[in-house]
């Protein structure tokens, strides 16, 4: 490889990185969170399935349980005991089928959602090395 190569390589690598970095800070700069009380019941209403219903959340659902789900997560959220995790566990718990649409954020569910992200990034990385080297 001569130095006329490496060097003509010069610009993609700072366009990656320069697409990373404006990516990063968006990342960071993302939502906090729900400001509201009544974007907080929405955001918490949104990560629970509807007990009745087929793969709609208790958000999207207009069924009489979802509806006794919702006021259950606007008196929790109105009492300010419980954060929204906490929320979501004890209304999960209430109920014999399981209503959560994401993974608990730790044990074998988050191995098993985490794991494909990893085995992406590991292959983009061979990918990349193997461009970098022909």
């Amino acid at each position: 490889m001569s130095l006329n190569s490496s060097v003509k390589r010069w610009p993609a690598w700072i366009l990656l990185l320069f697409c990373f970095t404006i990516l990063l800070v968006v990342g960071i700069r993302r939502d906090g969170g729900p400001a509201t009380p009544q974007e907080r019941i929405d955001a918490i209403s949104q990560r629970l399935a509807c007990p009745v219903c087929d793969g709609e959340s208790v958000y999207e659902s207009r069924g009489s349980a979802s509806q006794a789900i919702r006021q259950e997560i606007a008196r929790q959220v109105a009492d300010g005991q419980r954060n929204d995790d906490e929320i979501v566990k004890a209304i999960d718990d209430n109920y014999e089928a399981d209503l959560r649409l994401a993974p608990s954020a730790n044990g074998i569910e988050a191995v098993a959602w985490a794991l494909p992200i990893a085995v992406t990034v590991v292959a983009l990385v061979g990918l990349g090395v193997v461009f970098a080297r022909s």
